[in-house]
């Protein structure tokens, strides 16, 4: 048996599928259960990973006192979160949340109090913590190549989250618009839409590279597409008492980053006092300005490291050394980045400037 048993909880993500081949992948972890209310939904990771029948579970308390598992990887709709991480809390297990973190700042309150007192972790999963450039941008940053890095640009994205499936299996535009009507991430109450599902990421991301610094006060707008009751394209700015910095979302990028990067490019650039770096998603290089060499520069992106290759390569790393999950996937980080992502959501629904919520 497996030094770490894992439960798949809930196939709403697709990003489920992906997580799932990490632990397949991992020397020292199995798969020990999933669960979905749906049967169909667990199908295809059934016969990927060769998953036994007395492994998979319609029932959550069921699944989980069966199999005992000693970390939950929750993949469930955004609105969500908070009731599975309050029913998770008490069978003792850590839990590692799919992005985004959750529907709300009281709902991230109220995943963090679950887990108080448990002696257990939580860890919210942001994908784009494991591509080479961004955390070779990290690097650079925390070395000082730029100075003091004083603006965040953030502009990413897909043709939107039906077009592909686990390991990025692609969807006919067909399928996508028949699912569009039932599916959640098209639904309000779920928690869908693009400023949901991606402003997280640079209001998480950025905040780590800011190392912790938030904004002031933040200006958001999204789109208003008839006959659907959520956003596409989200554009959103941020005053920090030294700077502006915008962070952009949108469904219906012209290709999808992973596959042929679009115009605008999917990423990050960073402004500092003294240069600037722009990394773009899945690159294998950042491009360098800097004060005493201006003229853009390529610099190859860093391997990522074994033990940090992967979130649940990363936990499970920190879990046997007895380590406190950080960076991006450190809740009390992720709640600093949810209060900048529900200010926003709301200064879009009012249409005006608010101050960073508490």
């Amino acid at each position: 048996m497996a030094k770490w048993r894992i439960a798949g909880i809930n196939f709403d993500h697709m990003h489920m599928g992906d997580l799932l081949r990490c632990v397949h992948d991992h020397p020292d972890a199995e798969i020990a259960a999933i669960y979905d209310p749906d049967p169909a939904r667990m199908a295809n990771a059934i016969e990927t990973f060769g998953i036994p029948e007395d492994r998979v579970f319609t029932d959550l308390d069921e699944c989980m006192k069966t199999a005992k598992p000693d970390v939950a990887i929750l993949c469930a709709a955004t609105a969500d979160h908070a009731d599975y991480v309050e029913r998770l809390a008490p069978h003792g297990v850590h839990v590692m949340v799919e992005k985004p973190f959750a529907g709300s700042v009281e709902d991230a309150r109220r995943m963090m109090k679950a887990m108080e007192g448990t002696g257990k972790q939580m860890a919210i999963n942001w994908p784009l913590a494991w591509v080479e450039s961004h955390v070779t941008a990290k690097r650079l940053i925390d070395e000082g190549t730029i100075g003091e890095l004083t603006e965040v640009h953030f502009y990413d994205g897909n043709r939107g989250p039906l077009y592909h499936l686990a390991d990025k299996v692609e969807v006919t535009p067909e399928e996508v618009e028949r699912q569009k009507p039932d599916s959640w991430w098209y639904k309000k109450a779920s928690g869908g839409g693009s400023q949901l599902d991606y402003l997280g990421y640079g209001a998480t991301l950025g905040t780590w590279y800011m190392d912790g610094r938030v904004p002031l006060e933040v200006t958001s707008v999204i789109d208003e597409t008839p006959g659907i009751e959520v956003d596409q394209h989200s554009i959103t700015v941020c005053r920090y008492e030294h700077g502006l910095s915008k962070m952009e979302t949108r469904w219906g990028t012209f290709t999808d980053p992973w596959a042929i990067q679009p115009q605008p490019t999917c990423g990050f650039v960073f402004v500092g006092r003294d240069g600037t770096i722009a990394s773009a998603d899945y690159a294998d290089h950042v491009t360098v300005q800097t004060r005493a060499r201006p003229e853009p520069t390529p610099v190859p992106a860093d391997p990522l490291p074994e033990g940090g290759r992967n979130a649940v390569e990363y936990v499970l790393g920190c879990l046997d050394r007895g380590e406190d999950i950080g960076g991006p996937l450190n809740a009390a980080l992720c709640l600093d980045a949810q209060r900048i992502v529900d200010t926003a959501v709301r200064s879009a629904q009012e249409k005006r400037t608010l101050e960073l919520l508490k």
